[in-house]
């Protein structure tokens, strides 16, 4: 017999990516769905991994994280961002940038304080939010340019707002900020007590020679913000659960007084060996014109279908319409693509508290050269 508890997540059921991995096994589909590549990491880095396990890097690393890791982050965001930072005071490497993003959330939020969330977005924001006792407002994105209005946002903002969490390189969209979006942010919450938590786990994936704009290129800006980072998306390894969170001093003590009772510290031969990978910055410069290709790929094997792509700018998603073969309800005709045609995606409307109908399907092409040949051929015949 249960006994009578009172959810704090009431209305959150199993996340969309298990539910269409999981329909895609079932059916032998192509999963072109959940955001990670069907290849293996560089065995360099594995190879690293292996070493520093050997060698007895097996206990507790410090708790912001290994320094020679810190050090050398520090060095790419000044090479990147022309930013200095302190590598005490001002980063902390965690285990993914869920948990960076969760933990952030659950240092700076309190009971009835509002976050604007930018949707269609990230399924782990909205929960984030609410299970410590904030409150979700969205600013809803609209097909087909997906394109922030400032003076919309400025709307939303209320005496309880503490917090705007945005997303560039954006998941689902494609869509990255631009300098200017960047500057609007930046006057938008002027003499304000907001807080910006940027979710930049993309950073390696802009296209058509588009630089990444992070927050930590703009000194006003990044002393009222916390920005987000992934090692999992940028080396091909997202089942280690490796990610980092930088941002001023101030912030950082709040986040690593819940950081330490959370997870306290990460993975320590993976920290050490993701150090020593990094000394050759190529390793991730080279990221863009990869995964470029990879798009580029994907957008020709579908080029004879009736699927409309939408202009993708950056990760490793590309959005698609598919009202010319359908008016079906987005889940229903996703669910459909894997059982009948085997190409499973992501219907958009998951990532949208009051998602609007638009006919639009997110599939991932972080994938071999033959399985997205092959996934185009079964989409061209939908």
């Amino acid at each position: 017999m249960s006994i009578e508890i009172q959810s704090k997540l009431p209305n959150i059921g199993t996340t969309i990516f298990t539910v269409m991995s999981a329909l895609s096994k079932k059916h032998d589909a192509i999963n072109l769905s959940q955001g990670f590549p069907n290849w293996d990491c560089d065995p360099v880095l594995k190879n690293l991994v292996n070493h520093y396990v050997n060698n007895g890097y097996n206990q507790y690393a410090p708790m912001a994280g290994v320094s020679k890791l810190r050090a050398q982050l520090a060095n790419k965001i000044k090479a990147l961002y022309q930013l200095e930072i302190d590598i005490e005071k001002e980063i902390t490497i965690t285990a993914g940038a869920t948990q960076g993003i969760y933990t952030a959330i659950s240092a700076l939020i309190n009971k009835g304080d509002e976050v604007i969330i930018i949707e269609p977005a990230y399924d782990s924001y909205g929960p984030s939010v609410e299970v410590n006792g904030g409150k979700v407002v969205p600013y809803r994105l609209m097909a087909p340019d997906y394109k922030i209005d400032w003076d919309n946002m400025r709307a939303l903002i209320s005496n309880h707002t503490k917090m705007i969490l945005i997303n560039s390189p954006h998941n689902p969209t494609g869509k990255i900020f631009s300098a200017d979006d960047l500057h609007q942010l930046d006057a938008l919450i002027n003499d304000t007590n907001i807080i910006v938590l940027s979710d930049e786990v993309y950073e390696h994936l802009t296209f058509g020679g588009n630089p990444h704009e992070s927050v930590l290129k703009y000194a006003n800006l990044y002393q009222r913000s916390l920005a987000i980072f992934s090692f999992g998306k940028s080396f091909h390894s997202t089942g280690w659960k490796l990610g980092y969170i930088v941002g001023p001093e101030y912030l950082m003590e709040e986040f690593k007084k819940v950081h330490q009772f959370n997870v306290f510290c990460v993975n320590h031969p993976i920290q050490c060996a993701i150090a020593d990978y990094m000394e050759d910055p190529q390793v991730y410069l080279d990221l863009n014109d990869f995964f470029e290709k990879k798009k580029d790929l994907f957008l020709e094997v579908i080029s004879n279908s009736k699927f409309v792509p939408i202009p993708c700018e950056g990760t490793y998603f590309q959005m698609v319409n598919y009202a010319a073969i359908s008016q079906e309800k987005d889940m229903a005709f996703a669910k459909r693509l894997i059982t009948e045609h085997g190409v499973a995606s992501i219907p958009v409307s998951a990532f949208y508290s009051n998602p609007p109908d638009d006919h639009v399907i997110r599939f991932c092409f972080a994938k071999t050269d033959e399985v997205l040949i092959e996934a185009g051929r079964k989409l061209c015949l939908v």
